[in-house]
Parts: C-alpha cells; structure tokens; sequence
C-alpha cells in the first residue's frame, strides 16, 4: 500500500496518509473547487488500506481549520470508512485538533463523535497559529 502525499494549496489542506505507519493526516483548509474529484482518491486509497489492515491501531490527525459544504459531504465518507473499520477489526483514534476559540470546529467534531461513535474521539486544542504553520 503506497502512502499519499498532497501538498497543501490556498483552497485544499495538505494530506499525508502515511498507511505504512497507521497514520493518517489532513490539515490547512478545505474548499476545493471540485471537492467529489480532490477526496475520490482519498476515499480509494483510505478503503483499499482499510480493508487490508486487521487489528491496527490507526490514528487519523484531524486539523482543518475551515472546510466548506462540499468538503463536510466529502469527509464524512472518510469517517464513515474509519468507523466501519473500528466496528469490524482496528482501533481508530480521531485526534480533533482545534483552536481553543473556535467553537465550531469543536462543535463539529461532537457531531462527528455522535455520529461515528466507532471512532476514539480526542479533542486535542490548540493555538490556531500552530495549526497554519
């Protein structure tokens, strides 16, 4: 399984997958002009890993600090994927980066954990400063 690599542009977050070592990044900003085309290859890769993995402990480091609609859709297949596979055999850790004053990043990550109870939900705060860099 190769890992996936995406640099981050103004309008899409950098994303590492590193499946070779269980961990699974997205940072920086989600609003790509084609969300559907940006996450398709994602959402591949992330199943074709999954499905290979048994009894893993996965840790998916989320730290977008702005995402639009199209983004939310498009993530939300990503979770679903992890929170099946946390129902069936890994042990996924959802790392909630956020800045202590946004409270609606925060607020969607509590939908998230709601909503995919699966996944080991940590808010994780932190200075929105760091999150950028």
């Amino acid at each position: 399984m190769n890992d996936i690599y995406i640099a981050r542009t103004l309008e899409s977050p950098e994303v590492d997958f590193r499946f070779s070592q269980n961990v699974l990044t997205i940072a920086g900003e989600a609003y790509p002009e084609n969300a559907a085309h940006f996450f398709q290859p994602l959402l591949t890769g992330l199943a074709s890993y999954l499905k290979s993995v048994d009894g893993r402990d996965i840790e998916f480091n989320f730290q977008l600090t702005y995402f639009n609609s199209a983004s939310t859709k498009m993530l939300y297949s990503l979770f679903d994927l992890l929170n099946e596979s946390a129902c069936t055999s890994n042990r996924v850790r959802l790392n909630w980066f956020h800045d202590e004053e946004d409270d609606t990043i925060l607020d969607f990550g509590h939908g998230v954990q709601d909503d995919f109870s699966a996944l080991d939900f940590r808010p994780v705060t932190v200075d929105l400063s760091q999150m950028a860099a």
